[in-house]
C-alpha cells in the first residue's frame, strides 16, 4: 500500500514507523527539515520538506499513485486542505484527517465532511479518542487497558495478575471447567517483556499482564475472578482543563454519574472558560504541582487523580505527589515513550499513550479485508482485530478444531445476530459473523488474508 503522511510529529512518526515495518510504501511530508531528516535516518520511508497541503509537494510525494493520505499535522486547516487537494487533484481513494478543534466536530456541522464539501473519509479527534479511553478506565477500575468491539457487546481487557490473584498457577483449561458459564477467553499474556498466545495447558503467573476478551456483561465478574474488586471512583480530580479534561468532565456530567469531579487548571482564563461550560464540576485555578492547591482539592479523600495536561513531566510529577498526599489511584497521560518504562516504579498506577490510541484508530483503515476495528497493544507487539467473515473466508463452515490456525492467533469471541458466542473447538463460524481475534504482530497479515474479499489467497 502506498501511503502519504502529512506531519512528522509524534503521531506521524508512530504511524510511519508502524506502516514501514509492515512493508508499506510510505512518504512523509513536514515543514520541519529537522523532523524529516530524523524520520529519513531512522525509518525506511521517503521524506519531503514542505506543506502537506501544497499541490507541488503532494505531487513530489507521488500522490497520484497513493492509496491513502493521513494528515496529522498540528493544524486542522492544513489537514483538511491536504485531504481536499489530494481528492481534487490526485484522486486519492482514502483520506484521513486529524481534527482537534471541537467546533468542527459539532453534530449539526457533520455534513461539512461529506464528499460534496470536504471529502474526508475518516475524522480522528485525539482528544475525544483519549477522553473515551479515560472514561472506560474510570468505569472499569482494575483493567489497565479496556476496549469495546461489536457495538460495545464485546470487551477486551488487560488485567494485571498480582500475588493474590486467585487464578494464578492454574492451567487455563481448568478455568473453563471451573467457570463454564463465564463468557471470557484469555487470548494473550505479556510476561518478561514478551507477548505470547497461551495454550490450554499454560498457567498464569504473578506479574503477568493478561489480555481477556469477554461479553460486556461479564467484565466485572472477570475482573473479580482475577482478584480485582476495586470500586468505581466517586471522587475524581482532573489535572488539566484542556480539551481532554473538559471532555471527560462533561461526559461524566451528561451520564448523570454521581461522581464528584474537580478540575485543576493553571491558566486563569481557561479555568473561567471551563467553569462556564460545566454545571457540577468544581474548577480550581492553580498548578497541579502546587501542594497547597492539591490539598485545597481534597486530594487525601480522592479515589482517582487523572493527569491530563499537555506536559508529560507535570503529569508524572503531579501523579507522584497525588499518591504521596493520599489519593487512592492515579492515571497519567504520557506522550513521550521515553517515560513509559518507569512510571510503575514511581507509584503511578496507570498511564495512557495518546499516540498509541491514534495509531490504533488509523490501523483499522489501513488493514485490508473486512476489518471493522483494530486495537494495538504493547507498542505494536499484537493487535486485537474485529473482522467480518465472508463466504470466501477459510474460517467459514468448519468447526474451529478442524481449522489449521497459526499458534500466534486466538479467536476471543464471535458476534452473531446480537449474540456473543464464546468460541470452543466445536464452534463453526458463519458468513457475516463478526470475529474478534487476538493476533501477534507477525500473524496480522494472515488475519487480513482470512477476511479478504478476493479469492486470490485461497
Amino acid at each position: 500500500m502506498r501511503v502519504i503522511i502529512c506531519g512528522a510529529g509524534q503521531v506521524g512518526y508512530g504511524i510511519a514507523e508502524r506502516l514501514a515495518t509492515e512493508g508499506n510504501d510510505v512518504s512523509v511530508i513536514d515543514t520541519s527539515a529537522t523532523l524529516i531528516h530524523r524520520i529519513r535516518d531512522t525509518l525506511d520511508v521517503r521524506g519531503f520538506v514542505g506543506h502537506g497541503s501544497h499541490p507541488d509537494v503532494l505531487a513530489a510525494a507521488a500522490a497520484d499513485q497513493a492509496d491513502m493520505i493521513i494528515a496529522v499535522t498540528l493544524f486542522d486547516e492544513v489537514n483538511m486542505t491536504a485531504c481536499q487537494v489530494a481528492h481534487s487533484l490526485f484522486d486519492v481513494p482514502t483520506k484521513i484527517a486529524r481534527i482537534r478543534s471541537q467546533s468542527y466536530l459539532a453534530a449539526h456541522y457533520s455534513n461539512l465532511f461529506s464528499r460534496d464539501h470536504l471529502p474526508i473519509d475518516v475524522i480522528i479527534s485525539p482528544e475525544r479518542e483519549v477522553g473515551d479511553v479515560v472514561l472506560r478506565r474510570i468505569a472499569s477500575p482494575g483493567a489497565t487497558d479496556i476496549v469495546q468491539f461489536a457495538e460495545g457487546n464485546v470487551t477486551m481487557m488487560a488485567i494485571e495478575c498480582r500475588e493474590d490473584c486467585p487464578v494464578i498457577n492454574t492451567p487455563l483449561s481448568q478455568l473453563t471447567e471451573l467457570f463454564p458459564d463465564l463468557s471470557a477467553t484469555v487470548v494473550g499474556v505479556w510476561r518478561n517483556d514478551r507477548l505470547f498466545v497461551p495454550h490450554s495447558a499454560d498457567q498464569l503467573l504473578a506479574g503477568d499482564l493478561v489480555y481477556v476478551i469477554s461479553h460486556r456483561r461479564q467484565v466485572k465478574r472477570t475482573l473479580s475472578l482475577f482478584g480485582h474488586d476495586e470500586t468505581e471512583a466517586s471522587r475524581i480530580i482532573i489535572a488539566g482543563g484542556g480539551n481532554i479534561g473538559l471532555y471527560v468532565a462533561s461526559q461524566l456530567e451528561e451520564r448523570g454519574a454521581r461522581t464528584k469531579v474537580k478540575i485543576i487548571e493553571a491558566s486563569h482564563a481557561r479555568a473561567v472558560e471551563v467553569a462556564d461550560k460545566l454545571r457540577r464540576t468544581v474548577v480550581l485555578n492553580g498548578s497541579a504541582l502546587d501542594q497547597q492547591v492539591l490539598i485545597e482539592a481534597d486530594i487525601e479523600d480522592s479515589d482517582l487523580v487523572v493527569s491530563l495536561t499537555n506536559d508529560d513531566q507535570v503529569n508524572i510529577l503531579s501523579s507522584v505527589m497525588a499518591k504521596r498526599l493520599g489519593s487512592k489511584s492515579t492515571l497519567a497521560l504520557i506522550n513521550d515513550p521515553v517515560y513509559h518504562g518507569f512510571t510503575a516504579t514511581l507509584g503511578i498506577d496507570a498511564q495512557l499513550n495518546p499516540r498509541a490510541v491514534t495509531v490504533s484508530r488509523i490501523l483499522q483503515h489501513v488493514r485490508r479485508g473486512r476489518i471493522r476495528q483494530v486495537h494495538s497493544v504493547q507498542k505494536g507487539s499484537a493487535e486485537v482485530i474485529e473482522a467480518e467473515a465472508l463466504e470466501t473466508s477459510p474460517l467459514v463452515g468448519k468447526p474451529l478444531r478442524e481449522l489449521d490456525l497459526p499458534d500466534d492467533i486466538r479467536i476471543g469471541a464471535v458476534f452473531r445476530n446480537n449474540l456473543v458466542i464464546k468460541p470452543d473447538g466445536e464452534t463453526t463460524i458463519k458468513a457475516k459473523d463478526r470475529v474478534i481475534i487476538f493476533a501477534v504482530s507477525s500473524a496480522v497479515r494472515q488475519v487480513e488474508q482470512m477476511f479478504r474479499v478476493s479469492l486470490e489467497f485461497f
